[in-house]
């Protein structure tokens, strides 16, 4: 359910599950996290794209999948994916045609370059499930959008297109879905064609500042996430999310 491929100096990390709108479980996550590795590891890779098969980047987690293999720790398949994405030396080419939900928004802002379909649907819904933030969005998100609109999106967890998303920094243009590969392959290929070290040390110095805030971050929020994850606004949420129906919170 993760299709991984290194082409020459291009590795390729996507989601591979269409007919659960390519959701991740925990298999996936580990999947995920150890092709990024692997990738960053590479000596011929110079350059990671990640995307999702089928038209759709991804729904976000599975939530049958999560409810009964909660992360636990920092050895859990999500948390070593986060930290995978988060600590790789080269840069990383987000294509996202389709849904981005959840986590499918917060790990775009880890990537180096986020291309998007026209079709693309973006949410960070924590709230509406009774949870908070998470992957350091609570950091990176103001920082790239403002207070005003990450508030917006992380406080109402509503969904929004492809062009707010590029307004509001998280995108770097929207393009056409049939043009979104053939795009996204021509910048990796680039990329490619640069000196290695200097891709990977200008990547260092972008990100030096905030390699210490997005670490405390991310446990800061893991910590708040498990402990509402078992309360009972996220009960309630999850309940009439998989009974399809309207939740009530009191």
């Amino acid at each position: 359910m993760i299709r991984f491929e290194i082409d020459g100096a291009i590795a390729t990390i996507a989601f591979n599950r269409p007919q659960k709108k390519n959701a991740i479980t925990a298999a996936m996550y580990q999947a995920a996290a150890d092709a990024l590795k692997e990738a960053d590891g590479h000596d011929a890779v110079r350059v990671i794209v990640i995307t999702g098969d089928g038209n759709c980047f991804t729904a976000g987690n599975d939530l049958e999948d999560f409810l009964q293999s909660p992360p636990q720790g920092d050895d859990s398949p999500v948390t070593q994916f986060m930290n995978a994405l988060r600590t790789t030396a080269k840069p990383v080419i987000a294509a996202v045609p389709g849904l981005a939900i959840g986590i499918g928004t917060t790990l775009l802002l880890h990537c180096e370059l986020v291309y998007a379909a026209d079709n693309a649907k973006f949410a960070m819904p924590f709230s509406q499930l009774g949870l908070c933030p998470e992957f350091a969005s609570s950091v990176l998100l103001p920082r790239v959008a403002g207070y005003q609109r990450a508030a917006e999106k992380l406080l109402l967890g509503e969904a929004f297109d492809a062009h707010e998303a590029e307004k509001m920094g998280i995108v770097n243009c929207v393009l056409p879905a049939d043009d979104l590969m053939t795009f996204v392959h021509a910048q990796a290929a680039k990329l490619t064609a640069l000196p290695a070290e200097s891709l990977r040390v200008t990547k260092q110095l972008m990100k030096t500042d905030l390699q210490t805030p997005v670490a405390a971050a991310m446990q800061t929020e893991m910590q708040h996430f498990m402990r509402m994850l078992n309360g009972p606004d996220a009960k309630e949420a999850f309940a009439a999310f998989l009974e399809k129906r309207k939740p009530c919170f009191r």
